[in-house]
């Protein structure tokens, strides 16, 4: 009863007190980790939470099945799970060798140019077989090997890839890609005009497998798809280049799912690039662009 005076003279100092011990509490006290649980130590992983590519990269244990429970056995691997390795084949070249082997390679490439007017004089067929059997020892995710390469030879087949393509980069130099991209180009004198689609004796349509089917009918997992084919892809420009042939790296716009469709390739197929490839016609030209100095694109650390 002797504080009733003291509490009702001062009751809004005491509850502003109150008010501000349950707010620094709150404020202050410590916080439960917000980190994702797959950055959590000593929590397992949840396979469902995680892509593909995520599952590639997890070590083999502490990882927990879609019931809770760790998985201890896991999934059959889709390579042997009793691969065999072997010795490397390999013998050390002389370090002159090296030094050698690395600026006449860089001379070769250096020569190395698009082009947009190609010849009709013919290529053998084992010619790009090689071309192709050099870009497949490109490395890929997993081993999955994951590219499709179509060889159209046939006249009325590289027409009909021609009308599809140009049908549709008609449609992307006058409304798609908008002036400054077109205005980018213009130096380079391309346009929605593909002669080199039917000039060129073959035409290399190169696929991304995003993913494959096992003998027993479920999915195998291609990982880094688009990545290995990038790298392939420049394996086989550089074996096309090698061969004394040449190419152009198109980029067909929107006109994948037709030609998928015209080629008869499977729906886990997408097309990345088309290269026309043979010899340069005779009154060939090219833009006289100048690569970036070394100490542009090179980092020392």
């Amino acid at each position: 009863m002797l504080l009733m005076p003291f509490l009702t003279a001062n009751w809004p100092f005491i509850l502003a007190g109150v008010l501000c011990f349950i707010t620094a509490r709150l404020t202050f006290a410590p916080r439960r980790t917000t980190r994702p649980q797959h950055l959590q130590q000593h929590q397992p992983l949840k396979k469902q939470h995680l892509s593909p590519d995520q599952l590639a990269e997890l070590p083999e244990d502490g990882v927990e099945d879609e019931d809770g429970g760790e998985d201890t056995a896991g999934p059959a691997p889709s390579l042997p799970a009793d691969l065999e390795h072997v010795p490397l084949d390999y013998k050390r070249p002389p370090e002159e060798d090296v030094a050698r082997r690395a600026a006449e390679f860089y001379r070769l490439m250096d020569k190395r140019r698009t082009v947009r007017a190609f010849s009709a004089d013919p290529v053998p067929v084992g010619v790009v077989e090689d071309i192709i059997r050099a870009a497949g020892t490109a490395p890929s995710g997993a081993h999955t090997e994951p590219w499709t390469y179509v060889v159209v030879s046939s006249p009325e087949l590289k027409q009909q890839v021609r009308d599809i393509v140009e049908q549709e980069e008609l449609v992307n130099y006058t409304q798609r890609m908008g002036d400054q991209w077109t205005a980018d180009l213009r130096p380079l004198r391309t346009g929605w005009e593909k002669p080199y689609l039917t000039d060129a004796p073959h035409l290399v349509l190169v696929f991304k497998q995003q993913y494959s089917l096992k003998e027993d009918g479920s999915r195998r997992n291609h990982y880094y798809n688009e990545l290995s084919v990038a790298i392939a892809s420049g394996l086989l420009i550089t074996a096309i280049h090698y061969s004394g042939l040449v190419t152009l790296t198109s980029t067909p716009l929107n006109c994948g799912p037709a030609l998928r469709a015209l080629l008869g390739r499977p729906a886990n197929e997408k097309l990345t690039l088309l290269l026309p490839v043979g010899y340069p016609a005779v009154d060939a030209e090219v833009p006289d662009l100048k690569r970036k100095p070394l100490e542009d694109i090179l980092v020392r650390l």
